[in-house]
């Protein structure tokens, strides 16, 4: 069904307004399955800035979005989604990571990142991912019967993974988590999101432009190496690009770690059935993802042509966001999709890293870190339990990246 030429004009103060709120955890916010029937590609308000965007909540829908090249990723053009308060001259002087990127600039950098997530180099690094993750349970082990599962584990494991994996000194940590946790806050001022976009590119300027004349065996130096050649980058961005992996290669793996443990303490038959039988691990890990979809609306678009989704118009100029976490409860392809199911057939099919061309290029390095801490954690404390009634506990509905402030475990 397409809009009218002569549609009334929109008034976005009567919209529904976006971010919808999950009122469970384990599920996704009750509007998205109202949507998903009635009106699959519908209007809404970004709370952020009052501005309309369309929302794509059907499974099939959110595909051809993502896999669309009238779509645009990049986050200057008009109409884009926003969904933080960043200043007009903030936006107009940032550079692009790759994720807002599109062709050719995204694919030329994408090509020189791709050899250092492949399957075959993620299984080089499990050893060491496993050492990490054992180093940490031995210390929350050490430390008595009680530990605030986030701080003592969660948030290390992917954050010294990944500070090894770019070169990046891990005893900084605390200053770039505390970053990245502000540039991940929707609540934040524009000059409060500003001031962390720009401490964080300061710490990296300076790294990158130690690695440029003193270069280590890590993927920042490896990037500048055959950049050197191929010119797709100047420094400023290879900063923006170090910014994206460091931020995006440990925030979100940290929450589903914490979301994941959660879902398994609330969860003590699926808790028992992986402890029985580790050969699930992969496929609940894929479970997991789908279920939480934690990045739920980080695939923000704009399309740069008129195209049809679902029926209805988007014209050029417009604002969508493809919603991930809508796409996999979507009743037409997962059987009962708000039942966690860790022998679910088509658990793989979810969109929780994207789609397309900008999928997640460090969704291997990601998998494996989940499965290795699940996995480790079912055999290492069997008596794992929460130590707070679920209830008690603070979610991340202020923030871009889904996940829990505090883990309190005990046992």
């Amino acid at each position: 069904m397409t809009q009218p030429a002569d549609a009334a004009p929109e008034n976005p103060t009567q919209l529904p307004q976006f971010p919808m709120r999950r009122t469970c955890p384990f599920s996704e916010p009750s509007e998205y399955a109202r949507m998903r029937e009635e009106s699959p590609v519908s209007r809404a308000a970004l709370k952020v800035n009052g501005k309309p965007t369309w929302l794509v909540t059907r499974h099939e829908d959110v595909r051809q979005v993502l896999g669309d090249p009238r779509v645009s990723s990049n986050l200057k053009r008009p109409g884009y989604p926003h969904q933080f308060h960043i200043s007009d001259e903030m936006l107009a002087h940032a550079r692009l990571m790759m994720l807002s990127m599109d062709p050719p600039d995204h694919t030329a950098q994408r090509r020189m990142l791709i050899p250092e997530f492949t399957a075959r180099r993620v299984k080089e690094m499990r050893p060491r991912i496993q050492e990490i993750v054992d180093e940490r349970i031995d210390a929350m082990l050490a430390s008595g019967d009680t530990a605030d599962l986030v701080a003592a584990l969660a948030l290390p494991v992917p954050s010294l993974t990944i500070c090894e994996l770019l070169g990046v000194p891990y005893e900084d940590h605390a200053e770039f988590e505390g970053w990245s946790a502000a540039m991940m806050n929707h609540d934040l001022s524009p000059e409060e999101y500003g001031a962390a976009v720009q401490s964080l590119d300061m710490y990296l300027d300076k790294l990158v432009t130690q690695k440029e004349s003193e270069p280590g065996d890590d993927l920042i130096s490896r990037f500048l190496e055959k950049n050197a050649a191929e010119q797709v980058a100047d420094h400023a961005d290879v900063v923006t690009m170090a910014r994206m992996m460091l931020v995006g290669g440990h925030e979100t793996t940290a929450n589903m770690i914490a979301l994941g443990v959660l879902a398994l303490l609330e969860h003590p038959d699926h808790m028992a059935e992986l402890r029985s039988d580790p050969t699930l691990l992969p496929n609940a890990v894929e479970e997991l993802l789908r279920v939480f979809s934690i990045s739920d609306s980080g695939t923000a678009r704009v399309s740069v042509e008129d195209i049809e989704v679902g029926g209805v118009t988007i014209h050029a100029g417009e604002g969508i966001l493809a919603l991930n976490n809508a796409a996999n409860h979507d009743e037409r392809i997962f059987s009962d999709p708000g039942t966690l199911d860790f022998h679910r057939k088509e658990a793989r099919s979810h969109l929780a890293f994207g789609y397309g061309i900008h999928q997640c290029i460090g969704a291997n390095l990601a998998r494996a870190e989940l499965e290795i801490v699940y996995g480790t954690l079912l055999r290492r404390i069997p008596g794992l339990r929460l130590a707070v009634p679920a209830d008690s506990l603070r979610f991340k509905d202020d923030a871009m990246v889904y996940g829990v402030y505090e883990l309190p475990v005990t046992w």
